[in-house]
């Protein structure tokens, strides 16, 4: 059961980091990037050995999901000066979003071949002279991003339940930021996917709150 809260936690702080990360570049026009990174990152983590593994493993995990642990422990605990509504929104809305694609076989199959293809553009931004590829960093190269974009628009932007992103007018219209939004929305959801692939609900995160803090102080030390 604990093992299952631990991964549950972590899939979940997925979620709102992605949140956490929309709302940055929303209202700020900025993003950290070693967050950017890792959450665009866990999209191509297609068979993870372990939850861990989509952020990185055990050893990097507190690290690249920092930002999305930290937000559900305020969204947990209800306090935090910088507690936003529309982070808790977003999270929300992302999950309710991954209920509907896990009923859309073809977004699914389009979703999966889109991925493979720009895993495999990835490799160019990156590959070394011995052949090793770096990591994650290659997956937030712009072309990259760009085709995250397009994907959510030929297949997430097509239901009719949207995400209403709130912030300054000035960032929401930049093309660029545009874009670093849609792809980590789709970060978003794929950790919602892979929260109810480890036993996660809705109803879990609205009435048992409670049993995440344990999970969420062990994978913050």
């Amino acid at each position: 059961m604990y093992r299952a809260s631990v991964e549950q936690t972590i899939a979940l702080a997925g979620v709102f980091q992605a949140a956490s990360l929309v709302d940055q570049i929303a209202r700020q026009g900025l993003v950290a990037q070693d967050a950017l990174e890792a959450s665009i990152a866990s999209l191509f983590v297609t068979n993870p050995k372990r939850t861990e593994d989509v952020y990185g493993g055990p050893d990097q995990l507190r690290f690249n999901l920092s930002t999305g642990l930290k937000e559900l422990q305020k969204t947990i605990d209800k306090k935090g000066s910088t507690l936003t509504p529309h982070i808790t929104r977003y999270a929300l809305s992302m999950i309710a979003l991954e209920r509907k694609l896990a009923k859309n076989p073809n977004f699914l199959q389009t979703i999966g071949e889109r991925l493979d293809a720009l895993e495999q553009k990835a490799g160019y931004f990156s590959a070394t002279q011995d052949g090793e590829r770096s990591s994650p960093s290659r997956y937030a190269h712009s072309v990259i991003i760009a085709g995250l974009d397009q994907l959510y628009q030929e297949t997430i932007s097509q239901f009719s339940f949207r995400i209403q992103v709130q912030g300054d007018p000035r960032n929401l219209q930049n093309n660029e930021n545009a874009a670093r939004i849609r792809a980590l929305l789709l970060s978003g959801i794929r950790a919602a996917m892979l929260w109810r692939q480890v036993g996660g609900h809705r109803w879990h995160f609205i009435f048992l709150r409670a049993r995440l803090r344990d999970p969420l102080k062990q994978l913050q030390r």
